[in-house]
This record gives structure tokens, C-alpha cells and sequence, in this order.
């Protein structure tokens, strides 16, 4: 025992520039992956939260379906489809057009499939807050997209913050299968120094102690920043779509 813990020490202080250089690699994916897709779930989730009701035109009650129809296709593909799948068949299909690095098609996976994930998020978060807000802001005046925008999408996003949270930390440890297409990140690399001293479970070691690492200290920050918001620090799963109950 100690003559592996002394060998993990070993390869940790002889490759930690390459370790250090992949775990960058990763918290950059995964952050900007994560914000983008937040970016992209407000969107489809606003969409899919529209409701068809029964005094729209006919026009308007066939364009609502169309999209809640299109949307519901990325959904069902992007979270029904494993990421590594995803990231080579995007990588290779995409590449001719845009002739992307793997690092620029990692963070288009990532934000993607991430997107997925928080459109579902935003729709219960909008839908967990109450309706009669609505109706008070438009009895003020608010158009539909201010009543939206400045009351219904800050409420959804506090209510959804643990599982937009926890989708962060998915990422973190998901980015790994961009390996898949050459992305050097922390598992790449750690692939790259264990195939050249060819001592797998040593390196490995040290790969995840860093993981733990990572997701250890993005779990405390979040908790954090929950507390300042004033909500308890929550224990859901990642990707959960079911946000506490609505404050106001």
C-alpha cells in the first residue's frame, strides 16, 4: 500500500504540468458548455412553456405545436443519445463545414446536449411559478415578453439554481468522453501518461483525486451562492427537472 500511494505521488509531481494543463482544458469546456447551454435551455424552455390556448388563431395554435413538436425532438434526441456518440458524429458530420478544432466541437457538444437538459429545467422552473404573477404583471401593463423577461425567467432561474448547478458538475466529469475526438482534457492526458509508463491505475488515481477535487470544491461554491439566494442548499440529482417551490 505504501509503495503504491508513494508511486501516485511519484507520477503526480513528475506530470502535474500535464495534468494541470488538461484540468484547464476541462473547467473551460465545461464552463463555457454549461453557460451556453443555460443560454440555450432559456430559450426552448420559454418556447415549450407557452401554452396553446384556446383564443389563438388557427395560425398562431399550428406554428405553437410546430415548434413544441421541433423542440421536443431535440430534447428527446439530445438526452436519449449518449454524449460520446454525440461528439463523434457531430465531430466528424459538422467538420467538413466549419473545419472546427476538437476543442471549438467540444464545447458545441457540451453546450448542445447541456441545452437539452436545462430547457427541461427552465420549463418547470417557469411553470413552478405561480400564475396569478402573471396575471398581476399584465394587469399593470407588462407586455407578455416583459412579463416574461423581468418576471417570470428571474423566479424560474432562482427556483431551478440547484439543478442548474448540478448540471455544471455533470459536465465536469461528462467532458471526459471528448477524448473521444482527440479533445485534450484531463482524461486525455492522463490517457497520454499512464500508455507511456504504462502504470494505468496509479495514473488514474491521481485523474480522479483531481475530479474529486474539482466537483468537491464547484459543489461548496454552489451551495454558497444557494444560501445567498436565500434557498437551502439542495441534495437533487443532476439534470433533475423538478425546482423547489416558487418564492416571491
Amino acid at each position: 500500500m505504501a509503495e503504491f500511494v508513494q508511486k501516485v505521488l511519484e507520477i503526480a509531481q513528475r506530470y502535474w504540468p500535464l495534468f494541470w494543463a488538461g484540468t484547464k482544458v476541462t473547467l473551460l469546456i465545461s464552463l463555457t458548455g454549461t453557460m451556453i447551454g443555460l443560454a440555450i435551455g432559456l430559450v426552448v424552455g420559454s418556447v415549450r412553456a407557452i401554452q396553446v390556448e384556446p383564443r389563438d388563431s388557427l395560425g398562431a395554435r399550428v406554428a405553437k405545436r410546430l415548434i413544441h413538436a421541433l423542440t421536443s425532438i431535440y430534447i428527446e434526441v439530445f438526452r436519449g443519445t449518449p454524449m460520446i456518440v454525440q461528439s463523434v458524429f457531430l465531430f466528424y458530420l459538422l467538420k467538413p463545414v466549419f473545419h472546427w478544432r476538437p476543442m471549438v466541437a467540444g464545447i458545441f457538444v457540451i453546450s448542445v446536449n447541456t441545452g437539452a437538459y436545462m430547457a427541461e429545467i427552465i420549463r418547470a422552473g417557469i411553470q413552478s411559478v405561480d400564475r396569478g404573477q402573471t396575471e398581476a404583471a399584465r394587469s399593470i401593463g407588462m407586455t407578455p415578453m416583459q412579463t416574461m423577461f423581468l418576471v417570470i425567467l428571474p423566479q424560474a432561474i432562482k427556483n431551478s439554481f440547484p439543478a442548474i448547478g448540478n448540471e455544471f458538475v455533470v459536465n465536469i466529469k461528462d467532458s471526459s468522453v471528448l477524448s473521444a475526438i482527440s479533445v485534450t482534457d484531463l482524461y486525455f492526458q492522463s490517457i497520454g501518461v499512464a500508455g507511456s509508463i504504462f502504470r494505468f491505475t496509479e495514473t488514474m488515481t491521481v485523474t480522479a483525486s483531481v475530479y474529486l477535487v474539482l466537483t468537491f470544491t464547484t459543489t461548496r461554491i454552489l451551495g454558497l451562492i444557494e444560501r445567498r439566494m436565500g434557498r437551502p442548499r439542495s441534495s437533487f440529482p443532476a439534470s433533475q427537472t423538478m425546482p423547489g417551490n416558487p418564492t416571491f
